[in-house]
């Protein structure tokens, strides 16, 4: 852990210096950095183990392996056909074996632990509670569930995890997940978002969801320029309220680059000058063909081009992945150093969906550790 820093604007330039030069980037070193993430899938970062157990214990028999490593990989697979709707096939198994408080609290739990272990000090886990009602459970004890494992999993531990609840956006149960996001709002949900299947599903379809969010408080995400265009995501802004975007990806096709100038279309602009954040998630889009390669990726051009980046893991079982490996891969692509990684953090804390209050420790501890991000002077 590197000391805080001078809180003397000069001395800390300095000590950034001196940051660069002793502390090398490496898997290592970007594991033990602290981490923001603000887009991670409960129901797709499950470990392997704890899926084979929750079968057994339950009766689920669709399992394509018992084995964990054979079940990682098939996971991965499955993931990585260069299509959204493929890439969520798997989810039928993670969900399968979520049907119970005693389930959803353990992977609760050990989401936390796994997280804070990768070096993530604040995230924001959603979840659909619609999906994990098969035994019986009203939406209130899936939410309940899940909260308990994250205070459990928080225990001992100085990570702080929060929940985004999701309504899927290709059935009609919206004003449901809103109103249950509405009443937890301040008890360990933080927002409420629409995922799943996004061609043919566009926001708006839940428009009455996210005007009862932005007329009672409830901070919104909104899947959107995923697999779909910046159609989607111009929706999603208008008239849907998006705090956030999630993935947001698409938005790249408005910008071009010119030299030291970029050229942005109309929803672009708006991003930018709105400084609405994009939670991009770089493994996941390859996965699910938005690029052919992670060097292929816009984080890095978006970032330079001015629009407020956040790196993120969105499916850690599925994409294989954790916040330490996404942010090595845009170091090995983009040669990102500890100025890029320090500014998709702050970024991230800065938007987070909780009260500045909250977020003062946690900035605290990024400061401690950057010390000499711009926007710490």
């Amino acid at each position: 852990m590197v000391a805080a820093f001078p809180r003397n604007a000069s001395k800390r330039i300095y000590y950034l210096e001196l940051l660069m030069t002793l502390l090398e980037i490496s898997q290592d070193s970007v594991k033990q950095c602290p981490k923001i993430l603000l887009h991670d899938h409960l129901d797709g970062g499950l470990r392997p183990e704890t899926i084979i157990s929750l079968a057994q214990e339950s009766g689920y028999t669709q399992l394509p392996s018992s084995n964990a490593g054979e079940l990682s990989r098939w996971m991965l697979n499955t993931a990585k056909q260069g299509n959204l709707e493929l890439y969520l096939e798997a989810f039928a198994h993670t969900v399968g074996v979520m049907q119970t408080r005693e389930s959803l609290n353990r992977v609760a739990k050990e989401c936390v632990e796994d997280l804070d272990d990768d070096g993530v000090i604040y995230a924001e886990v959603r979840f659909a509670p619609e999906l994990f009602q098969e035994t019986g459970l009203s939406l209130s004890a899936v939410v309940s569930s899940v909260l308990d494992g994250f205070k459990s999993g928080m225990e001992g531990r100085e990570i702080v995890a929060k929940a985004i609840l999701c309504a899927m956006r290709s059935n009609t149960r919206s004003m449901e997940i809103v109103e249950i996001a509405s009443d937890f709002l301040g008890k360990g949900v933080v927002g409420f978002d629409i995922a799943g299947p996004e061609i043919g599903h566009p926001p708006n379809l839940h428009l009455e969801a996210f005007t009862f969010a932005q007329n009672n408080g409830v901070p919104i995400t909104i899947h959107a320029g995923e697999a779909a265009g910046p159609d989607y995501i111009e929706e999603a802004l208008d008239p849907c309220g998006a705090d956030r975007i999630g993935h947001g990806v698409s938005i790249a096709k408005e910008v071009n680059e010119e030299g030291n100038y970029f050229r942005k279309g109309s929803t672009a602009s708006a991003i930018v000058e709105n400084m609405i954040p994009l939670e991009i998630c770089p493994t996941s889009n390859l996965h699910t063909g938005v690029v052919n390669s992670l060097s292929e990726h816009p984080v890095d051009m978006l970032l330079r081009a001015g629009f407020q980046v956040t790196v993120n893991t969105d499916n850690r079982l599925m994409s294989c992945t954790s916040m330490t490996n996404e942010l090595w891969e845009c170091h090995k692509a983009f040669g990102w150093g500890w100025e890029e990684i320090s500014a998709v953090a702050d970024t991230g804390i800065r938007n987070a969906f909780i009260p500045q209050a909250e977020k003062d420790p946690v900035m605290e501890r990024l400061r401690s550790w950057y010390g000499t991000n711009p926007s710490y002077n």
